[in-house]
């Protein structure tokens, strides 16, 4: 199909992808009076989002304020600036702190969408100045999915690593409830699990529960208040291409139904379809080395990097492609993609080591700095960082949840599935009988361990100083002392699990300015284009401010893509 065939449908705005920042796009568009279409490659809607935590990490916000505040926009640039190392520029920046407050506080006034403030979620680099030790991630309230009605059944599914026991919806202050073992923990799992189980009615038809939470909570109030608003979502509908007419972006390709169509946008693009981390060619083409799609914590044959191609193909810059929203993954038998490990590294009594046997980080650190940790003693360590290895003992494995491991008490040994046996976990009566059986040095594995039981008698790292900071005792164990984060391995048998240099999304894409427009090699915009969440490149630039450093500007910058395309229509109908 040319780009001069005549369009079968004509919108004002084309949302592309189905994430929180897509339809937070599109929800903003539609309110200020603009005929939105949003089109989604999958059979489901919510993309990532539907798989994420759904925090969003906002300075300023009105939910701390209304706590009597104890943030300021100059306090969060000091962070932001500090955290991105110089590398953003100021105006982006600015516009975050600026737009993030006001789009939570229309988005919750406007919709659907309810979030509660995560009060004791720290910022992840609390040694930087600007920092706060809470206050600034807010965190989605559960959400009934009946109100989506036939809408219920094409929702991304959570991961199972994200429910309570593999299938019920809680929320992320929750999680940090039950993981630190703070008052009143067990009480409110009990609520949790008789809700679940009492709802009869749901119960004789799925184990799908009722609620959602987390990503899912997000996704499906977002959709909920876009149906309120009759905005059409079309599922399996591939963008092909932007069509670009008299130097403007004005419609987009799309695969629908076995045949290509012209759709027509008069006023604008928004391209938030996700990255490019399931290509394995633009892995190996931008990624550092070892790559590979399977690695990944998003879903396999979605996020393929069209947004990237597309945008290139009508002349965007581009920033960033090397970079990733890092995280470390286990891969599971049987699933289709792997899952993140990301709280679990700090409860006390686990090590991570190389093929060497040797910690190389504080297995507390952020994610994404984990995984450039292993990337980094990989080069060092010429290929034996990859994979690293988790390594724990009985009393942890009885206690502490590890990936798809439930903790023991609650998931023995027994009632794990069989192929999980050297594939997930490896098992072993002793270090030395354990190293063997991964393939890591025997003799350093068993000086680590005991290095790290020293260290867990005095309460303090030498090593990496694991524990030593707010962010790393967020899901630690408040009841291990003297270190909550540090315990010893003491007793048989000891267990391995090995950990993947994966990541939740690639962190480049198209270059993009304060209003969200795409920018091309001239550092013009390119008029009728924008780009929001993975498809373009991060306002955070190296560094991941705090949980919700994703989604956080993905919403903030698909309400200023809305807000521009509206204030532009206005402006012509005036």
């Amino acid at each position: 199909m040319t780009s001069h065939a005549q369009p079968v449908d004509t919108f004002d705005v084309i949302v592309v992808g189905s994430g929180a920042g897509a339809m937070t796009a599109a929800l903003f568009a539609a309110e200020g009076g603009l005929k939105t279409l949003v089109v989604e490659k999958s059979d489901r809607y919510g993309g990532t989002s539907a798989l994420s935590g759904g925090g969003i990490w906002i300075p300023c916000n009105p939910h701390l304020e209304r706590r009597g505040g104890g943030d300021s926009r100059d306090q969060a640039l000091t962070y932001l600036r500090a955290a991105t190392r110089g590398e953003v520029e100021d105006e982006r920046l600015e516009a975050y702190v600026d737009l993030a407050p006001r789009m939570i506080e229309e988005l919750e006034r406007i919709s659907r969408v309810r979030y509660a403030l995560a009060e004791k979620y720290p910022d992840y680099y609390p040694e930087l100045p600007g920092a706060m030790a809470g206050g600034r991630s807010l965190d989605p309230e559960l959400f009934d999915t009946s109100l989506l009605g036939d809408e219920q059944a094409v929702l991304r599914e959570p991961s199972p690593a994200t429910l309570l026991l593999g299938r019920i919806a809680w929320t992320a202050r929750d999680a940090h409830q039950a993981m630190q073992r703070g008052r009143g923990w067990w009480l409110m799992v009990l609520r949790r699990m008789l809700r679940y189980q009492l709802d009869l009615g749901r119960r004789l038809k799925t184990r799908r529960d009722r609620r959602a939470g987390l990503g899912g909570a997000l996704v499906a109030s977002l959709r909920r208040s876009l149906m309120d608003r009759e905005v059409p979502l079309w599922l399996n509908t591939e963008m092909r291409e932007l069509v670009r007419r008299d130097g403007r972006v004005s419609g987009v390709v799309v695969a629908r139904a076995g045949r290509e169509t012209l759709l027509e946008a008069r006023c604008g693009v928004i391209l938030a379809s996700g990255g490019f981390e399931q290509s394995p060619e633009l892995r190996e083409k931008y990624l550092p080395a070892p790559t590979r799609c399977s690695w990944s914590a998003t879903p396999p044959g979605n996020n393929t990097g069209a947004a990237l191609l597309a945008g290139q193909a009508v002349g965007a810059a581009t920033e960033r492609l090397d970079q990733a929203w890092w995280a470390p993954t286990i891969s599971v038998v049987g699933e289709e993609k792997a899952r993140g490990i990301f709280a679990e590294r700090s409860s006390p009594g686990a090590i991570v080591v190389n093929g060497e046997g040797r910690r190389f980080v504080n297995e507390s650190e952020p994610y994404p700095e984990f995984v450039e940790a292993m990337y980094a003693d990989n080069a060092r360590t010429q290929g034996r960082s990859i994979p690293a290895w988790v390594i724990f003992d009985a009393h942890f494995r009885h206690r502490y949840a590890m990936g798809p491991l439930m903790p023991g008490q609650v998931a023995p040994d027994h009632r794990l599935p069989e192929a999980w046996r050297d594939s997930v976990y490896w098992k072993a009566d002793s270090l030395a009988a354990l190293a063997q059986r991964i393939g890591v040095d025997p003799q350093g594995l068993q000086e680590s361990v005991a290095r790290l039981n020293r260290f867990a008698e005095t309460g303090r790292d030498e090593e990496f100083g694991r524990g030593g900071n707010v962010f790393d005792r967020y899901y630690s164990d408040s009841t291990v002392g003297p270190n909550p984060c540090l315990a010893p391995l003491v007793k048989p048998p000891f267990y391995a699990m090995r950990l993947d240099p994966g990541d939740t999304g690639t962190k480049g894409g198209l270059r993009t300015n304060a209003r969200a427009q795409v920018l091309d090699e001239g550092g013009a915009a390119i008029p009728g284009l924008y780009a929001v969440g993975n498809c373009s490149a991060a306002v955070m630039g190296p560094c991941y401010p705090g949980a919700g450093g994703t989604l956080g500007p993905a919403m903030t910058f698909g309400y200023a893509a809305a807000r521009d395309l509206v204030r532009q229509q206005q402006e012509v109908n005036s």
